[in-house]
C-alpha cells in the first residue's frame, strides 16, 4: 500500500471515529496521518493537506475540551427512574421475571447504568435469567468505561456457587472476546474444577420425580460489539458508519445515536429493513440484513436528547 493511500485511510478514520465521539482514538489516527506526510519529501511540502489536517485537530481539540469542562451528568431520581422503567411496553403474557428484565434493560437503555445493575444482580437469582443478567451487569460496566469493574465482577461470579461451570464458561468466552476488541491485555481466570449442580429431588411413594426447572432464556446467539452500515440520508449518504452496540438481548441489538448525530436518525425508520449490515461480534464478522423495530427519542435522564433504536438481527 503507497503512502498517499495509507494517509486517506487514516484520515477517514479518523474522522469516523469523531462522528462516533470516540476523541482521543480519532486524535491519534489525525497524528499517525501527520507522521507519515512528515516523512515524505514531496507530502510534506503540500500546505493545502496540511492546512486541512491541522483545523481538523483545532475542531477535535475543542470538541475535547468541552466534554472535559463539562459537569458530570448524575443519574436522576429514584421517581423518574421508575417512570423509566413503566416506559417499555410489557407484554401482557409476560412472566414478571420477564418483566423485571425488560425493566432493568429499559434504564440500562436510557442511561442509568449504576441502577440497572442493582436490578440485574436481583435477576442473576433466577437461574433461568442467570447469564443473560451477568452479560447485562458487564456490558453495563463497559458503559460506564469501568473494564477493571468488569473483571472485577467476573472474578468474584467464579467463587460464587450460585454459577454452574458451564455459565461461567460462557461469561468466560463473552468477557474475553471484548477485552481483546478493546485493546485490554488481561488474562482472566476461569474455574478450576467443576461444580456438580444437584437439581432438588423429590421421593415421593418410592419414586423419585425431578422438580421441573424454569427454561433458561435464550443467550446462544453472537455477542455484537459493533456493526457497520451504509448511511443513505445526507449529511453521510453513502458512508459506512460504525455503531457500538449499547445493549444487546437475544437477535434485538440497541444502538444509543447521540444528539449530535441526530441527522443519523433519518436513515431509521421502524418496520424498514436495512440491508448489508457488517457485524462484528465477539468472534467473527459477517454479513446480514436487520429490521428497525425501535426508534425512540430519550425525553428524560442524563442521556435526554439523544436517540435509542433497536435492530432485529436478520441473517443473510
Amino acid at each position: 500500500m503507497n503512502i498517499t493511500k495509507k494517509i486517506k485511510i487514516l484520515l477517514q478514520e479518523a474522522e469516523l471515529y469523531h462522528t462516533q465521539g470516540l476523541l482521543n482514538e480519532a486524535m491519534e489516527k489525525y497524528h499517525n496521518a501527520t507522521k507519515l506526510i512528515k516523512s515524505n519529501e514531496q507530502l510534506k511540502s503540500n500546505q493545502n493537506l496540511i492546512n486541512g489536517i491541522i483545523n481538523k485537530i483545532r475542531v477535535l481539540k475543542e470538541d475535547i475540551i468541552k466534554i472535559q469542562k463539562a459537569p458530570k451528568k448524575p443519574e436522576v431520581s429514584a421517581e423518574v427512574q421508575e417512570l423509566i422503567k413503566k416506559m417499555c411496553s410489557f407484554a401482557p403474557d409476560k412472566s414478571e421475571d420477564l418483566k423485571a428484565l425488560d425493566g432493568a434493560i429499559a434504564l440500562a437503555k436510557f442511561g442509568q447504568l449504576k441502577r440497572a445493575i442493582t436490578e440485574f444482580n436481583e435477576l442473576i437469582k433466577k437461574d433461568s435469567l442467570r447469564v443473560v443478567a451477568a452479560k447485562s451487569i458487564l456490558r453495563c460496566h463497559m458503559a460506564l468505561s469501568s473494564m477493571d469493574e468488569a473483571v472485577t465482577q467476573y472474578e468474584q461470579w467464579i467463587s460464587d456457587d450460585i454459577f454452574s461451570t458451564i455459565q461461567l464458561d460462557k461469561l468466560y468466552v463473552f468477557l474475553e472476546n471484548i477485552l481483546k476488541k478493546e485493546g485490554v491485555d488481561k488474562k482472566l481466570p476461569r474455574r478450576k474444577a467443576p461444580t456438580v449442580n444437584l437439581e432438588p429431588v423429590i421421593t415421593r411413594l418410592g419414586t423419585n420425580v425431578v422438580q421441573a426447572k424454569e427454561p433458561e432464556i435464550e443467550d446462544d446467539a453472537l455477542d455484537i460489539n459493533s456493526i457497520g452500515i451504509t448511511i443513505d440520508s445526507e449529511p453521510q449518504e453513502g458512508q459506512v458508519v460504525e455503531f457500538k452496540i449499547r445493549f444487546q438481548l437475544g437477535n434485538i441489538i440497541t444502538l444509543l445515536i447521540p444528539i449530535r448525530d441526530k441527522d443519523l436518525i433519518k436513515s431509521f425508520k421502524v418496520g424498514n429493513k436495512i440491508n448489508d449490515i457488517q457485524y462484528y461480534s465477539t468472534t467473527a464478522l459477517f454479513s446480514g440484513s436487520g429490521i428497525v423495530t425501535l426508534v425512540k427519542e430519550i425525553k428524560i435522564g442524563p442521556l435526554r436528547g439523544d436517540y435509542c433504536v433497536d435492530i432485529e438481527i436478520v441473517v443473510n
